[in-house]
């Protein structure tokens, strides 16, 4: 067993390594999240606009959404070779490599050719981000324990929502710089502030383990066995980690007996039944208009009467909201299941989105400030059903159903499905208010209705099921046991382990990390 331990403040070693990974790993997409988020507030930048020549809705839609191109290639031709090849690890230092150079051409913009710059650097930017946001949740889902796979995962979007509140908060700060030299620079000190978290997650990444399913499916099982006793020490026995591993290794063996390839995903049935699935759950998770709610919230507060200023100051409010949000969803995924949260909260979204179209009908103009304030707390309640639904657990349900060996590419392929619905609500959001208003939110609360049933009657819930035994889960075979350790309720739902007695009490006594 590794040498090193951690505070002991109840929880077994492995769970401390877990959540302490897992959140460094969501540094990547805390840079994603930030880079989100600050564009609300640098596109009505007067020192953006000046630079890029007062740019049109048209423009700004394409300069939204042009970001989503980049990482639909991505996804398409770049997440899923890096992940399978370099390692989870090294892909996404690849992938925030580029978003990197993708932020300096856009802090560089000047000039006639600003706009020409900064739609470039979107692009590329947001090809680094489809390499991240895949690699990322790939690998916290390949090292947690069945039972809690998903607060892992979740850990994921902690990191994107606590990103896209900070650049919210940096936009709002950057508007107190308002002399001539602010101006200028504080819309892109606002950008290359997320150099910062770069910087220290790609600092950290060659220190990390590699994921143990990724080395068995490249041969490496020693370096395997070596990370599973890393994951799992203070609450699995060695000879219960030499199980899981052995596991592994009879799945990778029999996917590669298969004679199934990449290419299975279209034509294998119970693999086409995870990727359409897991695409659709990635195209509604946008559809229901979330990326608009990102980009665009400050233009909608600003809507609802509030100062420039204070429209950045709710943005902040509501984007740290977010964070509390998530949170809570980390606690409960595991117990509500994945379904129950993902209907839920596309229930609570389109409730919100239909008071947010029609107070402004009864009450145009702002005539009515209690409309007003009570449309801007329904904004707030449409984050919490994003936060506690589509946000966190597309990306959950997604990174668990493949087996291993296209896992990264199953993902990516779904995952560019979401890049088209980004793409679609970036350009339909801003022509929408301008030519019909606020009606456009009945538009969207349509979608959110119609993702209720879907998610019922056409998704299996996989809370729970090892990553080994998906393949019966959705209408494949299995030759063997899966040799998994599922534990009650009772006993998965404690978490409160020494760290002294873990490896010689009985397992069914022992929570999982």
């Amino acid at each position: 067993m590794p040498a090193w331990r951690l505070p002991n403040l109840g929880f077994s070693t492995a769970a401390w390594r877990l959540h302490y990974f897992c959140l460094f790993l969501a540094l990547g997409s805390f840079v994603w999240g930030y880079n989100v988020g600050v564009l609300a507030s640098v596109l009505v930048h007067p020192g953006f606009k000046e630079a890029l020549h007062n740019p049109d809705a048209s423009k700004t839609g394409l300069i939204t959404a042009i970001y989503y191109l980049g990482t639909w290639s991505s996804y398409m031709f770049l997440a899923h070779p890096a992940a399978d090849q370099l390692g989870r690890r090294y892909a996404a230092m690849v992938g925030m490599s580029i978003t990197c150079l993708g932020q300096v051409l856009q802090v560089s913009a000047k000039g006639s050719g600003a706009l020409a710059m900064v739609i470039s650097g979107r692009i590329i930017a947001g090809m680094g981000t489809g390499v991240i946001s895949t690699s990322v949740p790939l690998y916290q889902s390949e090292i947690a324990p069945a039972r809690h796979r998903g607060r892992y995962v979740v850990m994921n979007h902690i990191g994107f929502v606590a990103g896209l509140a900070s650049g919210f908060w940096v936009g709002y700060a950057v508007t107190f710089w308002d002399d001539s030299h602010g101006q200028y620079v504080g819309w892109r000190f606002s950008l290359a502030a997320s150099f910062i978290p770069a910087f220290l997650f790609l600092l950290g990444l060659p220190f990390m383990h590699e994921s143990p399913r990724w080395l068995v499916e490249h041969g490496q099982d020693a370096a395997a066995s070596k990370t599973l006793l890393f994951y799992r020490e203070g609450y699995y026995t060695v000879d219960e980690v030499d199980a899981e591993l052995a596991e592994i290794e009879r799945s990778v063996a029999n996917f590669k007996a298969s004679g199934l390839t990449w290419t299975s995903l279209f034509t294998n049935a119970s693999l086409f039944a995870r990727l359409w699935r897991s695409a659709l759950l990635q195209f509604m998770a946008q559809m229901c208009g979330a990326t608009a709610m990102k980009y665009y919230l400050p233009a909608l507060f600003r809507a609802l009467g509030l100062s420039p200023r204070l429209s950045l100051l709710a943005g902040g409010i509501e984007s740290t909201l977010k964070i509390g949000c998530t949170v809570l969803e980390m606690f409960i995924i595991d117990k509500a299941g994945r379904r129950l949260t993902l209907a839920v909260g596309a229930a609570v979204m389109a409730f919100a989105l239909m008071i947010n179209g029609a107070l402004p009908l009864i009450y145009p103009d702002n005539v009515n400030r209690a409309s007003d304030y009570t449309c801007i707390v329904f904004v707030f309640i449409y984050s919490l059903g994003y936060s506690m639904g589509f946000g966190p657990a597309a990306w959950v349900y997604g990174s668990e159903i493949f087996p291993t060996a296209v896992r990264a590419r199953g993902l990516s392929f779904a995952a560019s499905a979401g890049a088209i619905g980004s793409i679609v609500v970036a350009q339909i959001w801003p022509v929408g208010i301008a030519a019909i208003g606020s009606k456009i939110y009945f538009f969207f609360m349509a979608i959110n209705l119609i993702c209720v049933p879907i998610i019922f009657l056409l998704y299996p819930e996989t809370k729970g099921r090892p990553l080994e035994d998906m393949d019966v889960l959705f209408g494949g075979s299995s030759d063997h046991d899966s040799g998994a350790i599922l534990l009650d309720d009772e006993e998965a739902d404690s978490d409160r382990l020494s760290p002294n007695k873990a490896t010689s009490q009985p397992h069914s006594a022992n929570p999982i990390p």
